[in-house]
């Protein structure tokens, strides 16, 4: 009984733990189409399949992170911008096609607004960015080598991001 008991209070925290992460997804993807209403967006799957399709005009793929964020991994062939960034910062052709993305959308989306308001037409945020990217299981790579961790932005955050893909990250003032 005393097992049944231990087993049913474990599936419900797990239960919990999904659900909260499920709620805050939720949450955040609803603040991205909020605040950028006119910018597309595009899911991971959509955004491999982009990448693995030759015959297609391959995406600029802007990663709108840090520095340090970018340094612990990033999607191949990724261009880092740093956030808050004006458009003027890459120099594209304006009918290009690009994919900007961050940890979970939000400042992606912004420069993505940035961006087509300087004339860029074909531009899309991906939904849910590198969190969602790798939890997912699409590849990361650091140095042009597959790399399985993830900054997690912060301790706030990181709960978006599986645990076994969160990259330790110092505390802050300790650098990287």
């Amino acid at each position: 009984m005393r097992s049944l008991v231990l087993v049913v209070g474990l599936l419900l925290v797990l239960a919990t733990v999904a659900f909260s992460q499920g709620v805050r997804w939720t949450i955040v993807n609803w603040k991205v189409r909020h605040d950028f209403p006119k910018v597309q967006r595009i899911s991971p799957q959509e955004v491999a399949e982009w990448i693995k399709d030759a015959k297609r005009d391959q995406p600029v793929l802007l990663d709108v992170r840090t520095k340090a964020e970018y340094d612990v991994s990033h999607i191949r062939g990724a261009q880092r911008v740093e956030p808050g960034s004006e458009a003027n910062a890459i120099e594209l052709a304006k009918g290009k096609p690009i994919v900007t993305y961050c940890s979970v959308g939000y400042r992606s989306g912004a420069f993505a607004t940035k961006l087509q308001e300087a004339g860029y037409k074909n531009v899309r945020n991906m939904s849910g960015s590198i969190f969602e990217w790798a939890n997912d299981g699409y590849p990361v790579e650091r140095d042009g080598k597959r790399v399985e961790k993830v900054h997690p932005y912060n301790e706030e955050w990181s709960g978006l991001l599986k645990e076994p893909l969160r990259a330790q990250i110092p505390p802050a003032g300790k650098g990287m």
